[in-house]
């Protein structure tokens, strides 16, 4: 009997195997099965990570593991992840964890109902220099927070990825680049009190480029940028009346970060991290599901939803909705 916890992957595309991959980074996790709507591709991937394949969901959910790990297109995260939660499985959801606050708050729902674990895969919420960003921050050295700068954008419009392109994928920028540096600002600055924000439209009408000012009840304000249409340098920073925290390139990935007081005083945190970065919401999921609670302090349920809610409304200030959508 293995004592690992026995992941079963749920989609093989390339997140799947970025997860399997860097699961190999740690101890005491393993690939116990994977699922896909081919049994080839399970097969496939079998080979590469191990564990039982399976050419159906049902299968997967069905099947002697720990946990699910649901990585398959943002449209179907709904469904995969309620009949795993259904099947008494706990489920680490792939991000963004829905296409919109409605269908996130049904998913929490089923966590509750069949009391099981959930949690979103925002991976970077659980890498170790945001943790010690998070740890700069209640720390006061900054002062009062009063700006966040954040951009997240990649040249992938013209590279002809369908979950990126197509409407009836939840495409575009916002969902799948935008929600990074949308959960940098929540992580400090929280729910914001208004929204703005202006976007440029593919011809097959999702967003290419999104900008989004967030106001706050005391005074800050976070501006953001996402874009698939150019690569920028994905940076953020962290502004107070005190210094700033300017965190590298790519700020949502084991990086290293410089911290700069108003006095002149800066402090270097260089980064030695190995592997993608994948593992430690693993781990964290790991220890939530072991330690008999249902969701993790580091982005809880209420967390989840409000980060979905907040794209619901940026969403509405641009125009775009999706034709699967009511």
């Amino acid at each position: 009997m293995s004592e690992n916890f026995r992941w079963g992957i749920l989609g093989t595309g390339g997140i799947a195997q970025a997860f399997a991959k860097d699961l190999t980074f740690t101890s005491g996790h393993e690939v116990s099965a994977v699922g896909s709507r081919s049994l080839d591709k399970a097969l496939d991937f079998n080979k590469e990570y191990g564990g039982n394949a399976y050419g159906s969901y049902e299968e997967l959910v069905a099947s002697d593991v720990d946990a699910i790990y649901v990585a398959t297109p943002h449209p179907s995260h709904k469904e995969n992840v309620i009949a795993a939660l259904n099947a008494g499985k706990p489920v680490l959801c792939e991000k963004p964890f829905a296409v919109n606050a409605a269908q996130a708050k049904e998913m929490v729902a089923a966590a509750k109902a069949n009391n099981v674990a959930l949690m979103e895969a925002m991976w970077a919420r659980f890498l170790p220099h945001y943790s010690k960003i998070r740890e700069i921050v209640s720390s006061g050295v900054l002062g009062q927070i009063t700006a966040i700068h954040a951009d997240h954008g990649q040249r992938l419009a013209d590279q002809n990825i369908p979950r990126l392109v197509e409407p009836s994928l939840a495409g575009g920028a916002l969902l799948d680049l935008g929600i990074y540096p949308i959960s940098f600002a929540h992580m400090i600055l929280g729910v914001p009190q208004s929204i703005t924000a202006t976007a440029v439209f593919t011809d097959k009408g999702v967003d290419g480029q999104s900008s989004m000012i967030f106001d706050y009840s005391n005074g800050a304000q976070a501006v953001l940028n996402t874009t698939m249409i150019v690569q920028t340098p994905c940076t953020a920073v962290i502004a107070g009346l005190n210094g700033y925290l300017e965190v590298n390139r790519t700020f949502y990935n084991p990086t290293s970060m410089s911290l700069t007081l108003f006095d002149g005083t800066t402090t270097d945190y260089p980064s030695d991290y190995k592997g993608h970065g994948l593992r430690e919401q693993a781990v964290e999921f790991a220890r939530v599901v072991n330690s008999g609670a249902k969701e993790s302090p580091i982005l809880t349920w209420a967390d989840t939803i409000a980060i979905m809610e907040i794209m619901d409304t940026v969403r509405s200030r641009i125009g775009l909705k999706y034709p699967f959508e009511n």
